[in-house]
């Protein structure tokens, strides 16, 4: 065995008498005790000189078996790292603050227009929630309602402390990704993007069929809905700031209309008296039990969450919006939708007959017609298609950002960022989303009820990712400052009606659960196989090792050098470790979960400073090297202070985007917004 082998027990610098001296010191009750030993005595400069006779490009230990039998592990080493010091440039630092500019300026949402994005799509569920609510709770349709709106008073709190704290656009994807590791939150990302997908879908379908229910369309309902994806398409690229304010006039014409279908409705009934009311009320409850009253009131709860839709939408792009706006954009949300579909609907049941109500679909094209006459059932019918229409755009701009959020992380193609260059609309993203919406349509054969059912099982999923997110936030991230808190009890509230509503719809009909499993586990497959590329290349050069008869074909016996330059070039992009301290195994466990989350082979672990360095930083940073020959470990001092600007001018530097540096969670005394560095939240 070779010196190089060898591990010696007799420190590298002491002598024959150091090596056999113990150091003792007195306590305070006089006994004798070892002291710790000199630095000579220990170990550590031992670790130092393995790290001297380091070969250049080879791996430091050639005895460990492979798993391979008759082709080469050498790719597996990624090579020594470096340590390097660092000034940034002018040219840098400029960079960095247009970056931030350019971030500060995107925040363009006030509160009437970030609202009017989410607000068309929790607005337009009263045409396609009505009907469904009333076939199941009947008469009781009005309560059902209210207690479904209700129920957001537990998620304003918690969807607004994690906000607070992560004011980050993609949630709750991105939440997730702060707070736990990152193939839970593909989980949530595929069900954010089913749920987007649902809502473009059923919005279009829907706008179709309600024109179809008035007037005579010389083609199919699908035909219809494929024109309304293509005409939001075309809105969708012209823009967000142009899209915000298509949605602002939509919302406008929606609300005045339904102003004045409801003041209509209210002087009719006032004319009309409790006539109706009492006859649709004396049929709605003829020969039911107390129990059979609750169970109709529950299951209308539980589709009446249908028109709660488009409340998850909001914190999809957080990061748009203004200052201080988020809270009030909920806020407007909420109480539209606590007024609009239990006040509609009891002015519905006061005004129409019970067998008119159950038997009809245009519920609201209706009323129109009885309290003002065919010219308001005309505008209630044209707001229905624009409003309906409106929930496409919202589908749309918010799976841009989920999709967009996807690449920087890695998961998608970087091509799901490129945009247009006039406007800077993501085109691949828009075109990419749609072309899945309309492949989910055409999977169920055009079936609206199909993609309803499903709608509603994965709305119900992505709510109950707030909270979950919120729980794991206190438990992993307790340091990041938040501008408000709301309680556990608030919390569990939360996931408790998140469950129960969710097992409502299955035991109404258990198909809903069928679908909502098949596509979100061809999502799933997707996502995991694109995350883990790497992986499955390594196990298909494992199963071309097994094979030696291979390596002998002309056709095949390159294949094992094809797939080795194809794996390096999968983990050529670093990523940065932003790290305050030498401790090692702070060092140790944020390396770790770069291995076991990031496919990369290079790691740049990243130190401002203005004149101190931590002592055992570049020790530390040498012997995490040599634990981890797959990954490269770079140190790097950074001369500056650690803000927004100049970790956008060190991105420019390294060509390393914000999204791939982690660091550590901040401390409330830390003065600058997660959203503004960029980046991602991986320890305690």
């Amino acid at each position: 065995m070779s010196e190089k082998e060898c591990i010696s027990l007799v420190p590298l610098h002491s002598s024959e008498n150091s090596s056999s001296r113990t150091n003792y010191s007195r306590t305070n009750l006089g006994s004798l005790v070892a002291a710790p030993p000199l630095f000579d005595q220990t170990q550590f400069d031992i670790v130092l000189r393995r790290q001297h006779s380091r070969q250049e490009g080879k791996p430091k230990f050639t005895a460990v078996p492979s798993r391979f039998l008759n082709l080469t592990n050498d790719f597996e080493f990624a090579g020594w790292g470096s340590i390097s010091h660092l000034t940034l440039v002018p040219e840098d630092i400029h960079q960095g603050d247009v970056e931030l500019t350019s971030f500060r300026e995107q925040q363009v949402l006030g509160q009437f227009t970030a609202s009017a994005l989410a607000a068309n799509d929790i607005l337009g569920g009263v045409f396609y929630t009505l009907p469904s609510v009333v076939a199941l709770a009947g008469v009781y349709s009005p309560i059902s309602l209210f207690v479904a709106a209700l129920t957001l008073f537990l998620w304003r709190p918690v969807m607004e402390e994690m906000a607070s704290a992560l004011p980050i656009s993609g949630a709750p994807y991105t939440y997730l990704l702060n707070v736990s590791t990152k193939s839970v939150a593909l989980f949530g990302a595929a069900l954010l993007l089913l749920d987007f997908s649902a809502t473009a879908v059923v919005s279009a379908a829907t706008a179709t069929s309600y024109l179809a229910g008035e007037v005579s369309l010389p083609f199919p309902v699908y035909v219809g809905a494929a024109f309304v994806f293509v005409l939001f398409t075309v809105v969708s690229l012209s823009g967000l700031r142009e899209s915000a304010r298509v949605a602002t006039g939509v919302l406008a014409m929606h609300v005045v209309v339904m102003i004045m279908l409801i003041v209509a409705s209210v002087i009719a009934w006032g004319r009309g008296g409790m006539a109706q009311f009492r006859s649709n009320w004396s049929l709605g409850h003829v020969g039911l039990s107390p129990a059979a009253i609750a169970r109709q009131v529950f299951n209308g709860v539980c589709i009446g969450m249908l028109g709660l839709t488009g409340f998850e939408c909001a914190p999809s792009y957080t990061s748009k919006m203004k200052q201080n706006c988020y809270p009030k954009v909920l806020r407007n949300l909420h109480l539209s939708a606590l007024v609009l579909t239990s006040g509609v609907m009891l002015l519905v049941m006061a005004l129409l007959p019970l067998d008119v109500v159950e038997s009809g679909n245009n519920i609201l094209s209706l009323l129109a017609q009885k309290v003002a006459g065919r010219w308001l059932r005309i505008m209630v019918v044209v707001d229905a298609v624009v409003v309906l229409c409106a929930g496409v755009l919202t589908g749309i701009l918010s799976a841009c950002e989920l999709l967009e959020k996807l690449s920087c992380d890695l998961i998608l193609p970087r091509v799901f960022l490129a945009t247009v260059p006039a406007t800077g609309a993501p085109y691949v993203a828009v075109i990419s989303f749609i072309a899945f919406s309309a492949l989910i349509y055409a999977s169920t054969g055009a079936n609206l009820v199909v993609i309803s059912q499903m709608f509603a099982m994965v709305w119900l999923a992505v709510m109950a990712l707030f909270p979950v997110s919120l729980l794991l936030l206190r438990f992993s991230r307790p340091r990041l400052p938040r501008a408000s808190q709301c309680s556990l009890f608030v919390v569990a509230g939360a996931i408790s009606v998140t469950v129960t509503v969710a097992a409502g719809n299955v035991a109404i009909d258990p198909t809903i659960a069928g679908w909502f499993a098949l596509y979100l586990i061809i999502l799933l497959v997707l996502f995991y196989t694109s995350q883990n590329k790497v992986t499955i290349l390594r196990w298909v050069y494992w199963a071309y090792d097994q094979l030696p008869w291979l390596h002998r074909r002309q056709f095949t016996k390159g294949w094992g050098d094809g797939l080795i330059r194809h794996m390096r070039k999968l983990r050529r992009q670093e990523v940065c470790l932003l790290v305050k301290t030498d401790e090692i195994n702070n060092l140790f466990n944020m390396i770790l979960y770069v291995r076991r989350n990031e496919e990369t082979s290079h790691l740049k672990i990243v130190h401002f400073h203005s004149g101190d360095i931590p002592s055992e930083m570049e020790a530390n940073a040498r012997i995490l090297d040599e634990a981890f020959p797959e990954i490269t470990v770079d140190l790097m001092f950074v001369e500056g202070q650690f803000d927004p600007k100049n970790l956008a001018a060190l991105a420019h530097h390294l060509k390393i985007p914000r999204s791939l540096m982690f660091m550590s969670s901040p401390g409330p005394n830390f003065r600058y917004s997660v959203a503004e560095l960029g980046t991602r939240i991986i320890s305690i």
